[in-house]
């Protein structure tokens, strides 16, 4: 039972049953949307004017509504926010008790109320010192008493809006720009907050306030359908939470998509973020046109002075506005493109790509008037593309950040999924990782504005930008999103114009996009049959090139925790031997291969001493990698730096039981393993005699400063000898340990890897990220009295992949009946 129910129950309702009314409104399915808050907004107006009435109120006095109750947008928990006017004429103790009169019946149903009592003149005076309050006051209306001092202060709030308006606009706009900074954008959060993220009901509301400046207009094309979508999604979420919330929060949206009449959530956020899409286009054309009417107001009285000095201004002649070819039918004017008075779009198919082409390189925004006239006119392409069209795309493309604008200007006139229809599918599609930034179309978009800056590094630039404009385009149908995207993209490659080869290209490119970055964080390199399967699967040397080139552009636009200098120098290391293998030359003998300097120091010294030997190295994860030299590449400086990591490598004697308490030892220190790698080394001879382990792992602290090397290892062997209780430890970590508010964690999945690997069996552990988990998975392969060869972990965001090189304790490959015996054993012990 809600608040409002019980007040409902327990509390007196007011004139006329108001509480009970209300109820029964909010409860009425066949009434919903516009007509539900209108019927709401006139039932609270009829309960507040027999309040006022009740009161005895004197003369000159009225009660006002504001805000978003003054436009009738009252949704089931909003706030009422009134004003009590009076004209300063009636006793200040008779204005008190009458406020009172009002105030504590609406508190006493447990209403939100934003109130105040002033007088015109002091309303006047708060609005001037306070945007918000000159805001509310633009949506000032009458409930009860004086009608005429109310339709006096709107004449004269209105009035000082409009005269101020040089001074107030560009306040207001450094607002929502504070705000957007604060919030972030609706259109991309998976927990939006519906009135203050950009493109939310504050931008609505600004929106409204510079029309009514009648200093600029936002584009009027779907607005008033955003802010209905937003406001009937806020009536949703405060029906379904029974509460006054703004946030759509992860573990209420399945029930806000159902009282919508919404199929899942993943519906309800697209039509979200389609909204917030729409009034956050409006915004950027709006503020651009107040901007732009500002400057010229600023520049004409300097005009004036210099025509009077000249003579031009006694001729009555207006200065001719300056206009710049860009390109066939395109020209700049006014710091915006726009169509040439030549230009005929109903004549010129490609007029729409050449102009957006000529936008991104200039740098330039694309009109909106502009834009709405090529959607308007312009016929569609052929099948396939003229060439012209397709270098036109390309070129787009490849303006680098200048492309997004122009591209967001040209899906607001739905001429991106006439060009690509497939693209229908993941517009405004969101991506439940938190790992991801942007939706799906965006994510696509800001992968070519990545590959963009990588263009020297390929020989095909041009099947570049178009393979990282279409890697993810599979997400919109079931399945592997890249096998649904291999036939997408074939399609569309064919449609923009490209021959039969460089179509093959680009879908063998969408196929593999993933191959580099998933093989060599998840497998072991020195296998053979690693690197043989990559070859086999990229098959030429461009292919080859330009998937390393896309698998940066796509880890740099996924988000800050998608790339790093370790990812970039395991993707090069691979792409190094399958180029090695592409080229005819042979690979090396992983169990010939010797070990490394420092290998080979730390074991002889763990066999000297029997105990474990560590080695600490401070790394920056976000430096750049000391072999890229391609001053062209400047990509990777534009994502958020990671923090401060280390390399840790250990070498001790072989002995059961070393994975888990390594990893054990490392969770409690709270260090988070980023990656590891596990192997015997058997030192040459000489060196000494015995079999040495070594780990090489990549770790960074949770918070706080990095534990000391002497502590580790005293630790370490504390664990390797039983007297420190691993396990006990955890668990009291792991019960004292903040839980993410939001939906459950799927369960974990292992699986037996189809790596045809010559030296291990390789089992895949995908699971939630959690202390200690590495730890578990060593105990569960230590019982299972299987060896572990190597492990590589990878971590992305909360999620986990383990990938586990595993044989028998002779060294043999695990016959395929017990490798699934053991996934199933460790899903168990996992699960």
């Amino acid at each position: 039972m809600t608040s409002l129910e019980v007040n409902a129950q327990n509390e007196d309702s007011g004139p006329g049953g108001y509480a009970a009314d209300r109820l029964l409104l909010l409860h009425e399915k066949e009434r919903s949307g516009p007509p539900r808050r209108t019927a709401l907004a006139r039932l609270t107006d009829d309960w507040l004017a027999g309040l006022f009435a009740a009161a005895a109120p004197p003369r000159g006095t009225a009660l006002v509504a504001v805000g978003g109750y003054g436009r009738s947008e009252l949704s089931p928990r909003s706030d009422l926010d009134l004003l009590l006017l009076h004209d300063g004429t009636a006793d200040k103790a008779a204005i008190a008790a009458l406020a009172d009169r009002i105030w504590y019946p609406v508190w006493d149903l447990g209403l939100a109320l934003d109130h105040s009592v002033r007088t015109p003149a002091e309303a006047r005076a708060t609005a001037a010192d306070d945007l918000k309050v000159h805001l509310g006051l633009l949506d000032a209306r009458p409930l009860a008493g004086d009608a005429g001092l109310v339709a006096a202060l709107r004449t004269t709030v209105l009035a000082d809006w409009r005269n101020q308006a040089p001074r107030r606009l560009p306040e207001l706009d450094a607002l929502c720009r504070e705000r957007a900074e604060r919030m972030g954008e609706l259109q991309f959060l998976l927990e939006p907050d519906l009135k203050e993220a950009r493109g939310g009901l504050r931008d609505a509301q600004a929106l409204r306030a510079v029309a009514a400046s009648w200093l600029a207009d936002a584009p009027r094309e779907g607005l008033d359908r955003a802010r209905r979508r937003l406001l009937d999604t806020r009536d949703a979420l405060h029906l379904t939470t029974g509460r006054a919330t703004d946030r759509l929060a992860l573990q209420e949206q399945d029930a806000v998509a159902a009282e919508l009449g919404l199929l899942d959530a993943d519906t309800l956020l697209r039509e979200v973020y389609e909204a917030a899409r729409t009034i956050s286009y409006a915004t950027d054309v709006t503020w651009r046109e107040v901007n732009r009417v500002l400057k010229a107001r600023s520049a004409r009285p300097r005009l004036r002075s210099l025509l009077g000095r000249t003579g031009a201004g006694r001729t009555g002649g207006k200065p001719p506005v300056e206009r710049t070819p860009l390109a066939e039918g395109v020209v700049e004017m006014d710091g915006e493109v726009v169509l040439a008075r030549t230009a005929r779009p109903e004549r010129d198919p490609v007029l729409p790509l050449r102009a957006a082409a000529a936008a991104a390189q200039s740098g330039l925004p694309l009109s909106p008037h502009a834009v709405r006239r090529l959607a308007a006119t312009a016929p569609p392409l052929p099948a396939p593309w003229p060439a012209e069209a397709r270098e036109e795309l390309v070129t787009l493309l490849g303006a680098g950040e200048a492309t997004v604008p122009v591209w967001e200007a040209l899906e607001a006139e739905g001429i991106v999924t006439r060009l690509l229809p497939d693209w229908e599918r993941v517009r405004c599609r969101p991506q439940r990782n938190p790992v991801h930034t942007w939706t799906v179309d965006r994510h696509l978009v800001e992968t070519a504005v990545r590959a963009a800056s990588l263009t020297r590094r390929v020989g095909r630039p041009d099947l570049l930008l178009v393979a990282a404009l279409l890697h993810d385009i599979g997400k919109g149908w079931p399945g592997d999103h890249s096998v649904a995207g291999e036939t997408i993209a074939r399609d569309l490659a064919a449609r923009v114009g490209f021959d039969r080869t460089d179509t093959a290209t680009v879908a063998t490119a969408v196929r593999h996009h993933l191959l580099l970055v998933e093989t060599a964080t998840r497998r072991d390199l020195d296998d053979p049959a690693t690197v043989e399967s990559v070859a086999a699967a990229v098959g030429t040397l461009g292919t080859l090139e330009l998937l390393h080139a896309l698998t940066e552009a796509d880890a740099l636009a996924t988000g800050p925790a998608a790339w790093s200098s370790w990812r970039a120098s395991l993707v090069a290391d691979l792409v190094k031997r399958v180029a090695g293998v592409l080229a005819g030359e042979p690979l090396p003998d992983p169990e010939a291969a010797a070990p490394s300097a420092e290998q080979e120091r730390l074991a002889i010294e763990a066999l000297r001493t029997g105990e474990p030997v560590l080695a600490l190295h401070t790394r920056d994860e976000h430096a750049a990698d000391p072999d890229d030299s391609d001053p062209d590449d400047s990509a990777s400086d534009e994502v958020a730096p990671e923090p401060v990591g280390v390399e840790l490598v250990i070498a001790l004697p072989d002995q059961p039981g070393v994975l888990p308490a390594v990893a054990g030892v490392l969770a409690l220190h709270r260090l988070t393993v980023r990656a590891a790698d596990l192997r015997a080394v058997d030192l040459p001879t000489g060196l000494g005699s015995g079999s040495v382990l070594v780990l090489d792992w990549r770790v960074a602290a949770e918070y706080g400063s990095l534990p000391e090397a002497a502590r580790l290892r005293a630790d370490l062997v504390r664990a390797l000898d039983g007297s420190l209780d691993i396990p006990a430890r955890l668990a009291e970590r792991e019960a004292a340990y903040p839980r993410r508010r939001g939906l459950t964690a799927p369960p974990p999945r292992v699986t037996v890897a189809a790596a045809d690997s010559r030296l291990a069996t390789v089992i895949e552990v995908r699971a939630q990220d959690a202390p200690g988990l590495l730890h578990r998975i060593g105990r569960a392969l230590e019982g299972a009295a299987v060896r572990v060869r190597s492990a590589h972990v990878s971590t992305l965001g909360a999620n986990a992949v383990d990938t586990l090189y595993v044989t028998r304790p002779d060294g043999s490959l695990l016959p395929p009946e017990e490798a699934v015996d053991l996934a199933r054993t460790l899903e168990a012990a996992l699960g």
